[in-house]
């Protein structure tokens, strides 16, 4: 750890999408903090803001823009104190571009440190995500940065894939995972050497040992992120 206790900063969470996955990401960045004490924890600031419209929905064409409750929650946060921002939603960071120019302080990008924890390690991966994540190729993209391929469901495998997204965040985490499940299998069977949980509801039934390749989860490397950065490394 470089820096003293001064250097730590106060990590702010742009949540609400959904509020569990708000909550995974703060018990997860609870867990990746070298702490033994209650005070060797790091603040963390959370504006859970169920608000803010659903992303894919406007992805497709489908409903209200969520530009503007994503830059006033980020907004919120930085008042609050926050000197890093983190957001638990995948297809959120569509809108990362509009975020960080609103704010002053670094956003974190999700994929970003997906790939860069990923790189040198597979050729190709899986991608369990929503239909507004992979058509916007959030992940394609800074995948092949790293030289990593990626494989998706098909077309209605994808409608299943939602099902099994929407069904957590209604609660039903059983059939959430049936359905995880048999939608990751069929990737590693087309040829993905790792699984990534790329929604943030995903990880809440889909973990690392499930399948037969290992499984990502996005809001652990996000959460280990933000710890690295607070701590000043």
């Amino acid at each position: 750890m470089t820096g003293g206790k001064n250097a730590r900063k106060t990590v702010g969470i742009v949540g609400g999408m959904g509020p569990e996955a708000t909550a995974d990401l703060f018990m997860k960045i609870i867990k990746a903090t070298p702490a033994s004490k209650d005070q060797e924890h790091l603040r963390i600031v959370i504006d859970n803001n169920p608000a803010i419209p659903d992303r894919t929905a406007h992805i497709l064409g489908k409903g209200e823009d969520p530009t503007p409750l994503l830059v006033e929650t980020a907004k919120n946060v930085e008042s609050m104190g926050a000197g890093l921002i983190a957001i638990p939603c995948n297809t959120a960071h569509y809108f990362h571009g509009a975020i960080q120019a609103a704010v002053k302080v670094p956003v974190l990008h999700m994929m970003q440190e997906v790939a860069r924890v990923l790189k040198g390690k597979v050729e190709r991966v899986g991608i369990l995500a929503t239909s507004g994540t992979l058509k916007t190729g959030l992940y394609h993209n800074h995948l092949a940065e790293a030289g990593i391929s990626a494989i998706v469901p098909s077309d209605e495998d994808q409608e299943e894939v939602m099902e099994a997204i929407y069904s957590v965040k209604a609660g039903n985490l059983e059939k959430g995972r049936e359905i995880a499940l048999r939608q990751g299998a069929r990737l590693v069977e087309a040829g993905a050497q790792a699984v990534i949980a790329g929604c943030t509801e995903l990880p809440l039934v889909l973990r690392d040992g499930d399948l037969e390749a290992p499984v990502v989860d996005p809001t652990k490397v996000l959460a280990e992120a933000c710890v690295r950065l607070a701590l000043g490394e």
